[in-house]
Order: C-alpha cells, then structure tokens, then sequence
C-alpha cells in the first residue's frame, strides 16, 4: 500500500521518494482505489481486511474476517448511521468486538447503535440482552472509560447503558493488558495510565500490523490532556515512547514505505516516524516549560512566553475547544503537579 512520507526523512531519500508521496497522498484523500468518500466520510483501505473511517467524529478502525468485524471506536452518535453504512458496505459480516480507546463523545458516541446492529460472540445463554448470546456486540474497555460513561445508583449516567462498555480490564487490578484472537490474529489492549486521560488504551492488530492509539496521538493539534480525568503530559510522552517501541519502521527498504500503520486519533494515518515527531515536539515543548517554572514564571508569563513557538503553525489554534493556551496550561499545570 502507498504510504504518507513524513517530511523530515533524510535528504538523500527526497529525489527517490517524491514519486511514492504524490501517490501516497493521493491515496490518502480519496483518489486511490480501495479509498472512498461521503459527503463527511471517508473509508480508507490499509490492508485487505482493514479500513480506516475518517470524518465521524474520532478516527474509526474496521478489521473483518471469519468470526465477523472488530470495530475500534466508533465516533459520534449523530454519525453512527453513516458509519454503520459504510461497515456493511465493506461486509455483511456481523460486528462482534467494538473496542474503545477512551470515554471522549467523539469515540464511544456510536457505541449503542453499532453494538445493537451486531451480534455477541460470547454465549451467555441469552440471560440478558446486551453482550448475550445473539444480542449486542461486546463493547470493551479499560475500566475507567465503564466509570465515566456510568453513574452509581440513582445518578444520572452521561451515556445510555446501551452505549457502556459490557466488559472491561481492571489496571487498578494488576491486568494492563488484555488480549483476545479473532479473525486468525492476535489484539493486543494496553493500558496507558494518566495520559490523555486515565482510561487511554493501545490497540494492537498484530498480523495486519496496525496500532490504533486514541488521542495519545492528534496531527490535527496538540494533545488534549484532560487534566479533569486524570491525564498528565508525561503520561503522553510515555505512551508515545511505548508506542516507538512497539512499531517497526520500514527499515531497510525505506523506498518501500512499509512498516507498522499507526492509526491516530484524529487526523491523517501515521508511522512510527510521525509518532518520533510528535514525541519529539512534546519533549522539547515540557523541558522549556519545566525551565520557566524553575525559574519562577507564572502561568501567564509563560503563555506569553509562547513555549510552542517553533510548533505553533503545524498544531496551535486560537479558537475552538482546545487552544494553544488550552494545551501551554494544561503542560504548565501538570508539570507544576510533579514539583
């Protein structure tokens, strides 16, 4: 498959890869085949059984084979007809495993509609409707996205209970990892504690070899550290270092742009080179911030300061739900925690 080329690679490689960017790119907007596009959609091919759905909201991963469809965040709710549509015209297979990667709206807001129109794998001998035997597919997910999309007794819950993960691995509990087999391979969930929030999972498609990561990683932006829910920018750097290490660059043949496929949370298909890059901005970005408040600065001496200057064009914003003074806080608060 033609891949994205990420514009730091070494300078001896430009003359030789400019042919595979154009297309790469080309494929990534819709104009390849195995790519398509609605009106807010778009349904991009990775691998045979693997397709990307961009525009509902977060990032959506569909993996399908023999034991039916695998489905890794499903958007909004206002979109989940849309994604729903685009699923089964990729197959008329049933989706048995939704998988979430947080509690954010724009990841988890499709969960009742595309977990009604599946049907459970795990036969509970149809004691119950959600996740029983020829009911609901099974939503799955680190126990904190459970707590945040529930309430307790007699509380209003932010989420239907249609929508709430039927199944959930405890970290508080010593499992970090889940691991389940469907479709002939391996999935890999890790826990990534205190990232973009306390319920962050990584998503491991081990034989397609595709990582689905959530909002560790946003091209669009920098992170959101939900400092409410429990995130902190080093859990981010940390997710980001845990995810170099478990993707593989398409070294030595870098010509042929192979490699894992690193599936963000919102924004274009990456490899592990756009994650070194991502890594990178967040690192420097914490030591000048960390140096301002060693040295006294106050919050709003350090916006001013603007620290994410050199980034400001590729990932700042003035407006919208998470500016770059958002972000600079958020760095500032939580390195201040750690004092």
């Amino acid at each position: 498959m033609n891949r994205v080329l990420n514009s730091h690679r070494p300078a001896w490689l430009l003359g030789v890869t400019l042919v595979g960017t154009v297309f790469a790119r080309a494929a990534l907007v819709g104009q390849a085949p195995g790519t398509t596009s609605s009106d807010r959609l778009q349904v991009i091919k990775l691998q045979p059984d693997f397709y990307m759905i961009a525009g509902a909201g977060g990032n959506i991963a569909v993996q399908f084979g023999a034991d039916g469809v695998v489905v890794v965040d499903t958007g909004t709710a206002a979109e989940a007809d849309g994604v729903l549509a685009e699923i089964r015209r990729l197959t008329d297979r049933p989706i048995r495993y939704i998988i979430n990667t947080n509690a954010d709206l724009d990841h988890v807001g499709g969960n009742e509609k595309l977990s009604a129109a599946g049907q459970s794998i795990i036969p509970t001998g149809g004691l119950n409707d959600i996740a029983a035997a020829g009911g609901r597919a099974v939503i799955f997910a680190e126990e904190h996205v459970l707590t945040r999309m529930s309430a307790p007794v007699g509380k209003q819950a932010p989420f239907p209970p249609g929508a709430w993960p039927t199944t959930s691995y405890a970290a508080s509990l010593g499992e970090a990892q889940k691991n389940v087999y469907l479709n002939h391979q391996a999935i890999q969930v890790f826990y990534q504690p205190a990232a973009h929030s306390d319920g962050d999972s990584i998503v491991f498609f081990r034989r397609s070899d595709v990582a689905v990561v959530g909002d560790l990683l946003d091209t669009t932006r920098f992170p959101v550290i939900n400092l409410e829910q429990g995130g902190s920018l080093q859990g981010v750097i940390a997710g980001l270092n845990r995810l170099i290490k478990l993707t593989v660059p398409s070294t030595p043949l870098v010509w042929q742009e192979g490699g894992t496929l690193v599936i963000p949370g919102h924004g274009r298909l990456c490899d592990q080179a756009d994650v070194v890059d991502y890594r990178d901005m967040l690192t420097v970005v914490r030591d000048i911030v960390q140096d301002m408040i060693k040295n006294g600065m106050t919050l709003e001496q350090v916006q001013k300061a603007d620290p994410t200057k050199g980034y400001r064009r590729r990932y700042g914003s003035n407006t919208g739900p998470w500016t770059t003074d958002n972000f600079v806080a958020a760095v500032y608060q939580s390195l201040s925690t750690r004092q």
